[in-house]
Order: C-alpha cells, then structure tokens, then sequence
C-alpha cells in the first residue's frame, strides 16, 4: 500500500509540474488562440472551429499526438489566410510540421520560430513575408524541409543555413535575396533539393557546392550569378534537374560534359553569354528530357539528338548555330526518333538551305515549332499537315516561297501562326478559317494576293490579324468585324478598295487599327468612336472624305494618322484635350478652319502642305 501510495505521489508531482511549467495542451490551446487572433478578421471564419466547444485536436488544421495529445502537426496551407504570423507559435513546443503554404500572410517571420526544437518541416511559401530569415531559425537543428519561397525575403542567404546538416530540401525561390551563396551551405550534405532561382544573387558558385553529392534538383535561374560553367557542378553526378539560366556566365561547356552528369531530366542554361560549340556528349544523356540552351552565344553545328528517346522540349534559338549551307538540318532527321517531343524552339540561327520534308516526320505530340528569323529557302513540305497538335507555328522571317500546302489545313489547334517576312505568294486560303482557336495571325510582309478570305470570321478567338504588306484586293470582309476579341487589326500598305465597315464599331477592344496605304474611299463611319480602347489608328494613304467622325471617346489614343486623304470640314477641337496623345498626322487632306493648338500638340500636323509638315516635324523630337 505505501508502495503504490508513493507511485500516486510521484505521478501527480509530475502532472502538477508540468502545469506548473505550462507543459499541457492547455499551452497549444492559448497559442493558436493567440495565432488567430492575429490572422485577417475577414478570414478567421475558416478557422471557426478553433473555440473552446471543440476539443483541441478537432480543430481544423491541427493534429495531436497519441501519446501526449499535445499539437504536432499544423496544416494550415492555401486557406487564404492573412493577417501577420503571430510570435505564439513558438509556443508549440512539440510541433514536428508547421504548413502555411499558400496564405496572404505579412510581416516578418517571428524570431520565437527557433523554439521549436522538434520542427522537421515548415513551409512558408507563396505569402507577403518580408525581411531577412529569422537567426532564431538555425536552432531548428531537426529541420528536413525549409520552404520560403515566393515571398519578398530580403538580405542574404544566410551563412548560418549551413548548421541545419539535416536539411533534404531548400527552397527560397522568389524573394529578393542578394549578395552570394556562402560557402557554409556545402556542408548540408544531405541537401536533394536547392532552389534559389529568381533572387538577386551574385558572383561565381563557391567549390563547396561539390559536396552537395545527393543532390538531384538544383535551381540558380534568373539571378546575376557570373563566371565560368561553375566546375562544382561538374562533380554532382546525381543532379537530375539542373537550371542555370537566365544569369550572366560565360566560357564553354567541357566535352565531356554528358559524360561527368549522366543523370539529366532537364538542363536549362538559356539566357546566358556561353561561347563554343554544344557539347556532343549531351546527346548521350539517354534519360534526357528537357534541354535548354537558347539566348547564347553558341556556334557550329547541331547534334544528333536521336540517341535520346524521351526528349520532350529542345530549345537552341537565338544562337549562332550553323553555318547558312545546306548540311546545318542534319540533325532534324534525327529527330523523329524522339517520339515524346513536344517542343522545338531552333529559330534565330544560322541555319541555311530548304527545309527538309523530314520536319513532317517529327512527333505527333509537338505543340510547338519555331525554325523563325533563319536562313531557310524553299518552301513548306507539303506535309506539314502531319503535325496534327501542333499549337505554335513560327517559319517568320525566312525566304520561304510558294504558296500555304494544303496540308496546314489539318492543323485545327493552331493558335499562333507567325509567316511574316518571307516570299510567300498565292492567295490566303480559307481552310484559315477552320482554325478556330487561333489567336494570332501574321501573314504580313509577304506576297499573297487575292481577297481577304471571308472565312477569317471563324476565328472567334482572334487576338492579332496582321495582313499587311502584300497583293491583297478586294474589300475588307464584314465577318472580321464579328471578331470581337480582336486586340489588332493591320491590313495596310495593299490593294483593298471600297469602304471602312459600319461594323467597325464592334471592335469595342481594338487597340489598333491599322489599314493605311490602301485604295479605300467613303466617308469614316461614325462607329469609329465605339472603339473606346483604341491607342494606335492608322487610316493614312487612302482615299477618305468628309468630316472626322466623333471620336470624343478615344480618350487613350496614343497615335493618330489621318494623313494623305480627302478629308475635309474643321478639325475637331476636342483632339487638343487627348492627354496621351503622342502623334498626331493630319497633313494633306481638305481641312478648313483655324484648327487646334499646337502648344498643347507639339508633334502634331495639322496642315495641308508637304513642307509645312516637314518643317514641323523636323521641329519634334522623333527619336
């Protein structure tokens, strides 16, 4: 009996100190109270189960222990939360998971974070916080998983993240870091995972970087981050996400690079100063997947990535490949044997001859292909047709001839279709119609003659129709007026003849107009002034009469030219009172009348003679 009586004695000894100590769910309870408190009042309705009629581990969000019913886990992410992180969480001293991945919350996060010794996973991520990571912080020696990313964190990276040796993954993507990685951060040997992408870092990437040798993602775009290829990488053979881009290294790649990093998925160091050749041995990276190497300054030829079967994006543009002969689309047949490809982006090279029928021959999966601003002659294969999911066509600015293959027809999920600059000819042919997710078109510059295609109509989704610079005649179809998505509209500097359409006025989010330098007459609708999101409108060069219609309501128009017409009556006063107006052309017409100020217009013409809009302009600063 004294036995168990001094076992009783012990046991509520123990329970007194621990309320005594505040060791009791009792403190989870006031702490998240606490927390609440501090979050948006018109957001703490998602948390209305948080009161003292539910019992503590029912609360949304929270989960308990079995063995202590003391909180463990607080699972608070993309509730749309906002407010400030109040310092009470600190109090939950067995927390192990602490998510509030996706809120609006603001401020700083709290010092009092570093008393939770047994926290193994906090995410932060996609919130308002600002200031430097917490020094507090580094006390969570137990940490696995640090999220903070997509925030507005600033300072550096800190050199004391380097004492969190347990840390698997590190992501501080998105936030306003600078100042260089410090060397401390080698020493997280168990890192998998590191993104610090889209900061403001700088400098060369320490060596210490080579002892990072489990890791398979590691993420450094869009900084200014400068130096060679960093040899550090060179060393992690694991890595399978490897992104460099958008940053300021130079030099050449090794040749063995494919060799020292056999275990690449996606490799992406576009938007750099890298010179030489393109490592052949990348093609022997058989698990590739992704590879960017675009916005270089890369020479010699393309390799033969047919080797490399699950290739789904490969972007080479903006470089210098090739060499303007014949042999520089070798590669393209290659390939076809990448039948999980998707994206080809090899436009602004130096790629010469006629384009191979082979490009027919490439994945059924491809969405997009840009061959834009290269050498290439000849004219499309008529098979293109076969690349039935094709969503982006780009051979712009090339010296293609001949007129579209009927095939292209086949292409019914177009949605950007870019042929500007080139030699094409014959008529626009109207299977341009079944295309009717298209949302832009850009036949300009080219030699295509005939009508407007009328079926142009069926493209309800149109955003941009750019026509301008060829043979067309004929009238401007009224079935592009239906086209009410329709941002831009240029059809200048051809043939059309007949009158601008009433309809016009349906355009009601036209932000440009541009039919100048064509063989079009009548008056100017008065539905012209419907166009209430009109900044650039050009009407120049065409045979229009009659009074300026009323276009009190284009109150954003930036650019005006009304110029070389048979326009006549008063110019309109109300012109003077445009505050964005820019440019403003209405020389050789029939105006009378005493006109508008030029002291509020000063670049704009408002005669009627050559010299006196000469010297005028001359008077204005166009450059």
């Amino acid at each position: 009996m004294r036995s168990m009586g001094l076992t009783l004695l012990l046991t509520f000894t123990t329970l007194m100190l621990l309320k005594t100590h505040g060791f009791t769910d009792e403190t989870d309870r006031q702490a998240l109270l606490e927390f609440k408190s501090q979050v948006s009042k018109d957001k703490r309705v998602v948390l209305s189960s948080w009161n003292h009629s539910f019992p503590l581990c029912n609360w949304k969000g929270v989960t308990c222990s079995r063995k202590n019913k003391r909180v463990s886990h607080l699972e608070l992410g993309r509730l749309h939360l906002g407010g400030v992180i109040s310092p009470s969480i600190g109090n939950l001293s067995f927390l192990v998971s602490l998510d509030l991945y996706e809120n609006f919350f603001s401020g700083t996060i709290p010092q009092e974070v570093g008393k939770l010794f047994r926290l193994e996973y906090l995410d932060m991520g996609i919130n308002f916080l600002r200031g430097p990571i917490p020094i507090g912080l580094y006390n969570c020696s137990r940490l696995l998983n640090l999220r903070l990313d997509s925030n507005h964190l600033g300072g550096g990276v800190p050199s004391e993240l380097g004492s969190l040796k347990k840390l698997v993954q590190l992501n501080l993507y998105g936030n306003n870091m600078r100042g260089k990685i410090p060397a401390s951060l080698g020493n997280l040997t168990s890192l998998q995972q590191l993104a610090l992408s889209h900061n403001n870092l700088d400098g060369e990437i320490p060596s210490d970087v080579a002892k990072l040798t489990q890791i398979w993602s590691l993420q450094l775009v869009a900084n200014k981050f400068s130096g060679a290829f960093p040899p550090a990488i060179y060393n992690l053979s694991s890595v399978k996400l490897l992104g460099i881009g958008y940053n300021h290294f130079s030099g050449r790649l090794r040749p063995d690079f494919g060799i020292l990093l056999p275990n690449l998925l996606s490799f992406n160091m576009g938007g750099n100063y890298f010179t030489g050749s393109i490592p052949t041995t990348l093609s022997n990276i058989s698990t590739l997947e992704r590879l960017g190497m675009n916005e270089n300054n890369l020479t010699g030829s393309i390799p033969i990535f047919g080797n490399v079967p699950n290739l789904q994006l490969l972007l080479l543009h903006t470089n210098s490949l090739g060499s303007d002969s014949s042999r520089d689309f070798e590669f393209l047949s290659s390939l076809t044997n990448c039948t999980q490809l998707e994206t080809l982006g090899i436009g602004q090279n130096r790629l010469g001859g006629d384009l191979p029928i082979s490009i027919a021959n490439l994945s059924a999966k491809l969405t997009t292909l840009d061959l834009g601003g290269t050498l290439i002659s000849g004219s499309i294969p008529h098979d293109i047709g076969n690349l039935i999911n094709l969503q982006k066509l780009i051979l712009d600015q090339n010296m293609l001839i001949g007129p579209l293959p009927t095939s292209l027809g086949k292409l019914l999920n177009l949605r950007y279709l870019s042929l500007f600059s080139n030699r094409l000819s014959g008529e626009i042919p109207t299977f341009i119609g079944n295309f009717t997710m298209l949302e832009t078109l850009d036949l300009s510059n080219n030699s295509f003659e005939g009508i407007v295609p009328a079926t142009l109509g069926n493209c309800s989704h149109l955003l941009e129709l750019w026509i301008g610079d060829n043979k067309l005649n004929g009238t401007i179809p009224l079935e592009i007026m239906k086209i009410q998505s329709l941002l831009h509209l240029d059809m200048s500097r051809n043939s059309l003849f007949g009158s601008l359409p009433q309809d016009i006025g349906l355009l009601q989010n036209l932000g440009t107009l541009s039919v100048g330098n064509n063989k079009l007459s009548g008056k100017l609708p008065q539905t012209l002034g419907n166009c209430l999101t009109m900044e650039n409108l050009y009407l120049q060069g065409n045979s229009f009469y009659g009074d300026i219609p009323d276009l009190k309501g284009l109150v954003g128009v930036k650019e005006v030219d009304l110029s070389n017409n048979n326009l006549s009556g008063s110019i309109p006063e109300y012109l003077a009172n445009f505050s964005k107006l820019e440019y403003l052309n209405l020389s050789f017409n029939n105006f009378e009348g005493k006109g508008i100020s030029t002291k509020a217009m000063p670049c704009a013409s408002t005669t009627s003679g050559e010299e006196a809009f000469l010297s005028f302009k001359e008077s204005c600063d166009w450059s």
